[in-house]
């Protein structure tokens, strides 16, 4: 099986989450990043189907959404339940959750007048975020372990895992970078993650200069 992931070559969660996934499960793929002009033929051309990335190369057939590429990633690595409905859902809200959370971020992004979007930013950083924070925060203490499904790693972990790591990295402006820290089980979960060897071996490869 062939396999080409179309994404940035940032760590964002959307992406990183199936990269991880693939990385885990040493599962060889092409780590591919479109350059502009590219993006913009795929975006006409019908390489995209919805005019976005992630996309999943899958022996020349196209799968798109982060949710779809990140169980079909996990599927193939052992990380997503292929006969266990009840934790596959439970997956699958966290992995909806860190949609939710981004689009939450996204419109901030949009606004041109300085002064308007570091006002959008402290509302989000008063209020949105810890609110989300802490219902994810609420979900990884009722799993009573070190993951937030099961006993075991599993795609819902590196996506939250991402996901936070984007909103303590400091390149949101307006958003601090000690915004977890109120809420111990993420900060837990994030330390936790970030130590297994095989993902810390990834990030020193692949975003350390």
């Amino acid at each position: 099986m062939k396999l080409t992931l179309v994404y940035p070559k940032v760590p964002f969660w959307r992406a990183e989450v199936s990269r991880l996934a693939l990385h885990l499960g040493g599962i060889e793929f092409e780590n591919l990043a479109f350059s502009r002009d590219e993006f913009r033929a795929a975006k006409h051309d019908g390489t995209l189907p919805f005019g976005q990335v992630p996309i999943l190369i899958v022996d020349g057939e196209t799968i798109a959404q982060t949710g779809a590429i990140a169980r079909f990633c996990g599927k193939l690595s052992g990380l997503y339940p292929k006969d266990d409905a009840l934790a596959a859902a439970k997956i699958d809200q966290l992995i909806d959750a860190a949609t939710d959370i981004t689009n939450k971020v996204g419109p901030s992004m949009r606004i041109k007048d300085p002064e308007a979007k570091m006002a959008a930013r402290q509302k989000l950083a008063d209020a949105t975020l810890p609110q989300w924070a802490g219902y994810l925060d609420n979900l990884y203490q009722q799993n009573e372990g070190a993951f937030f499904v099961g006993s075991t790693l599993t795609i819902a972990d590196l996506a939250i895992w991402r996901l936070i790591g984007w909103l303590k990295s400091g390149i949101i402006d307006g958003i601090p970078t000690t915004l977890i820290d109120q809420f111990p089980g993420l900060q837990a979960h994030y330390a936790r993650v970030g130590s297994e060897p095989k993902i810390a071996e990834w990030m020193r490869q692949n975003y350390t200069d």
